[in-house]
């Protein structure tokens, strides 16, 4: 029997970095339903403290969800609200697999508030460990 996960990234400002790495994988950020959450703080299911807005738009507090639109069953990326920021290295690390076009992704996400660790090559694989805004490792191969 197969089974259904998501990825679950803790992080400071989920929210910001659930947008940031949907623009790195091409995915997008899951809609928020603004009506929804209204009706659950009004009704008394959710308080206002377990909201925010982020970018004009109402969401939860806790968390946001990336998802590939165009490859349904892809696991969901989850990031959830922790109040401590990240201070040892992961235990499990995304890779990100671009082909020969490594330098130029690695540029752009640089630019984008990634940062470089290392680079490393084992026979013919080659990538590039990196962290992103939150300081989560992660490999461009």
């Amino acid at each position: 029997m197969g089974y259904v996960f998501q990825v679950v990234v803790d992080s400071v400002n989920p929210h910001a970095l659930a947008k940031w790495w949907a623009q790195t994988l091409g995915w997008q950020v899951e809609p928020s339903d603004e009506d929804f959450i209204r009706e659950m703080v009004a009704a008394g299911h959710a308080r206002d403290e377990d909201t925010i807005t982020f970018e004009g738009v109402l969401v939860w507090r806790a968390g946001a969800g990336i998802v590939d639109a165009g490859s349904p069953g892809t696991p969901r990326v989850l990031f959830q609200s922790v109040p401590e920021a990240k201070t040892v290295k992961n235990r499990l690390h995304l890779d990100i697999r671009v082909g020969d076009d490594r330098e130029s992704v690695v540029t752009e996400l640089e630019e984008r508030g990634a940062t470089v660790l290392h680079r490393g090559q084992q026979g013919p694989s080659v990538w590039i460990t990196m962290t992103d805004p939150e300081g989560n490792e992660f490999c461009v191969s």
